[in-house]
């Protein structure tokens, strides 16, 4: 099917197997040049594998390292601390992240009704110190609001958490946890600071 399409596409793929595949590969990328999958089938290969009288290598750079000098490269760096910490207003730290039974925003896993039922909601989890000083309990709604904006989820407490710390994912589309996130960036690889904002919970009366 892939050649199919491929063809059609402009780029024209008449593979019979995977086998054919690796042998492309090994042509083209001298790492590989030794593999093939009459090798692979008597036992595994760690490339490097530079010909097919090569064993394969189990451990990279036993005696130097791939460098002009043969020695390692450390490079120095200086700390960059959050570029938004909490204060008065806005207390926590939220912390983003995944969790094992769910993908990035949901759209493939959340369609399966076995997951959802295992993870139908996002939670915002809060250490039992924090909730206690906040009065919330358990499964309680709060909102969680950011200089950004505001959602609004149940809370989770649990000694997971840190005093001082929040954790949200960002799997559901109820719950748009990224919009509390800050706009600052790494000043080299300009990667968004997702994983630190500051926050604050206020436990939200009436709903149950």
């Amino acid at each position: 099917m892939i050649c199919r399409l491929s063809t059609l596409m402009g780029y024209p793929m008449t593979y019979n197997s995977p086998a054919e595949i690796m042998d492309e590969i090994a042509s083209l990328v001298p790492i590989y040049g030794g593999i093939g999958y009459d090798r692979l089938e008597e036992q595994g290969i760690q490339w490097p594998c530079p010909d097919r009288n090569h064993p394969g290598t189990a451990t990279l750079y036993t005696d130097l390292f791939s460098r002009p000098n043969g020695l390692a490269a450390f490079i120095p760096l200086d700390h960059i601390g959050s570029g938004e910490l909490p204060d008065g207003d806005f207390p926590l730290v939220l912390i983003t992240g995944r969790i094992r039974e769910h993908y990035n925003n949901g759209s493939m896993t959340r369609r399966s009704k076995g997951i959802a039922e295992v993870v139908p909601e996002e939670l915002v989890e809060i250490s039992p110190e924090d909730a206690a000083r906040l009065d919330i309990a358990d499964r309680s709604w709060v909102n969680v609001s950011s200089r950004r904006g505001t959602v609004q989820v149940r809370a989770k407490v649990t000694e997971r958490s840190q005093p001082g710390n929040v954790f949200m994912t960002f799997h559901h589309q109820e719950a748009l946890t990224n919009i509390l996130t800050s706009g600052h960036r790494d000043p080299i690889s300009g990667t968004p600071e997702y994983k630190s904002c500051a926050v604050r919970i206020d436990r939200v009366h009436g709903l149950k």
